[in-house]
C-alpha cells in the first residue's frame, strides 16, 4: 500500500463526501481499541480464568517477555463535562493515599501468578487524573511496581497530565521517578468551549509547561484535542490548530467527541443544541489532517498524527504499528496487565477486567482476590477477526495471503460475505477491494471504523449499537 503520511487528498476527499453519505454513515460504532469490544466481555470470565491465563504465561515460552503495565488512578479534582472516564471526582487526597494501599494488594495478587521480576518495557498512567496523587504518592506507585516488576532501561513510561494539577517542579519530580514521556488533556484552547465544557485552563499555561518538558529532555510530549465538543466552529478549532502548531508536540491525538448522555451522566450537562452537526465534524477533521500535516506531521490513522522521527510514524512506515486500549502503540501485540478499578488487561488469548466502583474493587482485596469481574477468552475466529480488523485500523491494508497464511484459512472463501459486503464502500470510494488485497482509500478514512465494522462478526447479529459512539 501507499503510504498515507503526507495525506495529500484528505481535504479534497472531504469535500467530495456528500450530504447523503454523512446521513448514511453517521451511525454508532466501536473504536475497535480491542476486538471483540469491551462490551462483549462476560461475568462468566472471572478471577480464576485470569489467573489460569496468568500462571499459563509463567510456564510458557512468552515468560520472559516484556510486558505492558496499565495503572488506572481514577480521581479528578473537578468535572469536566465530556468525560467518559471511569473517574470520581474528590479533592480529598487521603482517598488516593488509600488506593494506592489496595494497588498494592493487587500488585502483589498479579506476582503470585506472574511469577517475580517479570520485565516491564512500557507503562501507562491513566484515569481520571494521575497527577491527583501527590508528589510522594506518585512515588510510592513507582517504588512498588519497581519492586514488582523488572523496568527496561529503553522502555517507555507515559503519564497522562492534567496542566492544571502540574507546575515545572512537579515535571521534574515525574522525570525522577522515570517517566520519560507526557499527555496533556488540552481538549480546545478556545474560551468560549472550555467554559462549555468545565475545564479553563490558560493557553499560557500549557506552553510553559511544555517548554519546561522540553528543557527536562522528555523524549515525547503528546497533547490531546477534541473536535465535536459544544460551541465549537471551524474557525474557533482552526484557531486552536494553529496554537497546537506552534506548540510543537512530539504527537497530537485528535478525538472525535461521543455524546452518550445515557450512558455517562456529566454529559447531560451538555445542550445538543451546542454540538456542531456531523457535516462541521468532518470539516474540522478534514481541516484538522490538512493543517497538521502540512506542519510536518504523520497520519498515523483515525486519531493519532506524530512527527516523523517518533516512535509511533516508525512504527507505522514499518508496518510494526499496534492498537490496544490506549489507543495506537509502538508495541508488538504484548501482554497487557492492568491494575486499578476498571482497567482492562490482555494476557495470552483472555481479556479482562477489574470490578468498575472502589466498593467493589475494594472488597475483592480485602478478601484476598484479584478484582476481576469479566472478560472474555477468545475463540479462534475471534483471533482471525482481531488480525484483519487491526489491520485496518492500523495500516488501511489487508494482505489476503498474509492473513490466510497465518490463520490457515482461504480468505476469499472465509470471508466472501463481507467481501461481498464492501461492494458497496467501494463503490462509495472508501475502499478498493481486488484478489488479493482490500485498502482503505484517502476518503475511507474518515469512515476506516464502518470498514472495520464489515468485518466485526458480533455486529453482524447485533445492531443495537447505542453503546458506542458515532463514527462521524
Amino acid at each position: 500500500m501507499t503510504s498515507i503520511a503526507l495525506a495529500p487528498d484528505l481535504q479534497t476527499s472531504a469535500h467530495s463526501v456528500s450530504a447523503e453519505m454523512l446521513a448514511r454513515f453517521d451511525i454508532a460504532g466501536p473504536r475497535y481499541t480491542s476486538y471483540p469490544t469491551a462490551d462483549r466481555f462476560v461475568e462468566a470470565f472471572g478471577a480464576d480464568d485470569y489467573g489460569a491465563a496468568a500462571r499459563q504465561r509463567r510456564l510458557g515460552a512468552s515468560a520472559r517477555s516484556p510486558i505492558s503495565l496499565y495503572v488506572h488512578i481514577p480521581f479528578c479534582a473537578s468535572l469536566c463535562y465530556y468525560c467518559a472516564c471511569n473517574k470520581i471526582v474528590t479533592r480529598h487526597a487521603s482517598r488516593g493515599r488509600e488506593y494506592l494501599r489496595y494497588l498494592s494488594k493487587e500488585i502483589d495478587l498479579h506476582v503470585a501468578r506472574l511469577g517475580p521480576g517479570t520485565p516491564v518495557s512500557q507503562l501507562h498512567l491513566g484515569g481520571g487524573t494521575p497527577t491527583f496523587l501527590s508528589d510522594e504518592d506518585l512515588a510510592d506507585l513507582m517504588r512498588m511496581l519497581r519492586e514488582a516488576f523488572s523496568f527496561s532501561a529503553s522502555g517507555e513510561y507515559a503519564i497522562e497530565i492534567d496542566p492544571r494539577t502540574v507546575d515545572a517542579g512537579r515535571l521534574a519530580h515525574l522525570a525522577r521517578l522515570g517517566f520519560n514521556r507526557l499527555s496533556f488533556g488540552v481538549q480546545d484552547f478556545d474560551p468560549t468551549v472550555q467554559q462549555a465544557v468545565h475545564r479553563i485552563q490558560p493557553a499560557k499555561q500549557v506552553f510553559d509547561l511544555v517548554a519546561a518538558a522540553r528543557q527536562l529532555s522528555f523524549q515525547s510530549i503528546n497533547v490531546d484535542l477534541i473536535y465535536g465538543l459544544p460551541r465549537q466552529s471551524v474557525a474557533s478549532f482552526d484557531r486552536t490548530l494553529a496554537q497546537v502548531c506552534e506548540l510543537q508536540p512530539d504527537r497530537i491525538a485528535l478525538y472525535a467527541y461521543a455524546h452518550l448522555p445515557d450512558r455517562f451522566k456529566p454529559q447531560r450537562r451538555i445542550a445538543t443544541s451546542d454540538l456542531p452537526y456531523a457535516a462541521v465534524k468532518i470539516d474540522m477533521l478534514a481541516r484538522s489532517i490538512a493543517a497538521l500535516t502540512e506542519a510536518g506531521y504523520v497520519y498515523i490513522g483515525m486519531d493519532h498524527f506524530a512527527r516523523p522521527d517518533d516512535a509511533l510514524a516508525v512504527a507505522k512506515r514499518q508496518g510494526r504499528l499496534h492498537r490496544n486500549f490506549q489507543g495506537y502503540s509502538t508495541q508488538p501485540d504484548c501482554d497487557l496487565i492492568a491494575l486499578g478499578v476498571s482497567a482492562i488487561g490482555h494476557v495470552g488469548g483472555t481479556y479482562s477486567q477489574n470490578a468498575k466502583t472502589l466498593e467493589e474493587y475494594y472488597d475483592h482485596l480485602d478478601q484476598g482476590r484479584l478484582p476481576v469481574v469479566r472478560g472474555l477468552g477468545l475463540s479462534r475466529d475471534d483471533v482471525l477477526r482481531r488480525a484483519v480488523i487491526m489491520a485496518i485500523m492500523c495500516q488501511g491494508h489487508v494482505d489476503f495471503e498474509s492473513i490466510g497464511i497465518a490463520h490457515l484459512i482461504n480468505f476469499p472463501n472465509h470471508f466472501a460475505t463481507e467481501l461481498a459486503a464492501l461492494g458497496q464502500l467501494a463503490a462509495d470510494g472508501l475502499v478498493q477491494v481486488t484478489d488479493h488485497d482490500l485498502t482503505v482509500t484517502d476518503k475511507g478514512w474518515f469512515f476506516v471504523r464502518a470498514v472495520a465494522m464489515v468485518f466485526d462478526r458480533y455486529l453482524q447479529t447485533d445492531r443495537k449499537r447505542a453503546r458506542f459512539s458515532r463514527i462521524i
